[in-house]
């Protein structure tokens, strides 16, 4: 009867304590089928779905932006005119900035710069220019790019007065840094995004989109495989026709080649910034041409889809009185706050972007 009691005694043991491995070996396994973007089978499972995203969206912050912002748009920099020395202190600034983040330069030898020459600008800069190019490798599709960009030159300075471009396009410039660092944070938590992310810095744009149009005619990485870019010039300040209700963005451009685009970026927002979105300047007869103005359209009309996040025209704008103190920073912190959202979803589908349009 002894002999019994012990055998009985020692299945039970050995039976709970399957049990419980079975069922932290079954936790582990939903759980990592949630996180990968598995279908979630059961209610229970909800609580297990960490929207990453959202988490590395958080670190793009207002205190961040602001520091960044102020030092692009100093008078140290002198409104950064393309070719001329305070273009080239920012240029040293945001290469700064990458390698500190420990982002990597596009180029394979390491250079963060793409010089361009100076007869390039067709007289309409003296000297030579760079583009500032990083880029985080993708961990599944690697050879296919997200381009997210915003020119850093300026108007520099005229009649002894500096234009610093605070708004025009420090802002731009500051959020793309911004999401690059979010984008880090994923790599280093061991969350990479599925496909590359290009971090383009262009030189130009004020004189006649060089910088952006040297890139696409001398890529670093294939057009054919870049997905998408997401361009933003101007989106620290807000308009007249937005006084009563500033938490809004203009997009441009995101229908225009590609329907799933414009698509995922509606629920996007919806999901996440709930932005008030103005598409008064995506019409085909806007008067503006805002949509042939900056540097997406050399994306474009490469046949890439393409989004210009931009809060339109305001008093200060190509003035010397663009300044940082005039950025609304929390502004700024939803709209880059969408970029990045809109990037990651791109970065993360199964299948790239459908190209329905011509």
């Amino acid at each position: 009867m002894k002999n019994i009691i012990i055998a009985f005694l020692f299945t039970f043991l050995f039976s709970c304590g399957s049990t419980k491995t079975n069922a932290h070996d079954e936790a582990k396994t939903t759980n990592s089928a949630v996180t990968d973007n598995g279908p979630v089978k059961n209610k229970e499972d909800i609580n297990l779905i960490k929207d990453y995203a959202k988490e590395y969206a958080a670190s793009i912050v207002e205190d961040d932006l602001k520091k960044i912002l102020y030092t692009l748009a100093s008078d140290e920099f002198a409104g950064r005119f393309t070719g001329e020395e305070g273009q080239k202190k920012a240029a040293k600034f945001i290469t700064d900035y990458y390698k500190n983040l420990g982002v990597s330069a596009a180029k394979a030898d390491g250079d963060y710069l793409q010089k361009i020459p100076a007869e390039y600008f067709k007289g309409n800069a003296k000297n030579a220019s760079e583009n500032v190019v990083a880029y985080i490798k993708g961990s599944e599709k690697p050879d296919e790019y997200v381009v997210i960009s915003a020119h850093y030159d300026h108007l520099g300075v005229k009649n002894d007065k500096i234009y610093n471009g605070a708004d025009d396009d420090a802002s731009g410039t500051t959020a793309v840094m911004e999401i690059a660092e979010a984008f880090q944070k994923a790599v280093e938590a061991g969350n990479s995004p599925k496909r590359s992310i290009v971090f383009l810095h262009v030189t130009g744009e004020e004189i006649g989109l060089y910088g952006s149009k040297y890139y696409t005619e001398n890529p670093i990485f294939p057009l054919a495989n870049s997905v998408a870019n997401l361009n933003i010039d101007m989106v620290g300040r807000f308009d007249t026709q937005h006084a009563e209700n500033p938490e809004f963005i203009y997009l441009i451009g995101a229908d225009k080649l590609s329907q799933e685009l414009h698509d995922l970026s509606e629920a996007i927002n919806k999901k996440y910034t709930n932005l008030s979105l103005d598409y008064t300047y995506n019409n085909d007869n806007d008067p503006n041409r805002f949509y042939y103005r900056s540097d997406h359209y050399n994306f474009a009309k490469n046949g890439i889809p393409i989004i210009f996040y931009f809060n339109g025209v305001h008093n200060d704008y190509h003035q010397h009185t663009d300044t940082a103190d005039k950025i609304r920073y929390d502004l700024l912190q939803k709209r880059a706050q969408l970029v990045f959202h809109t990037a990651w979803e791109i970065a993360n589908r199964d299948k790239r972007l459908v190209v329905d349009k011509k």
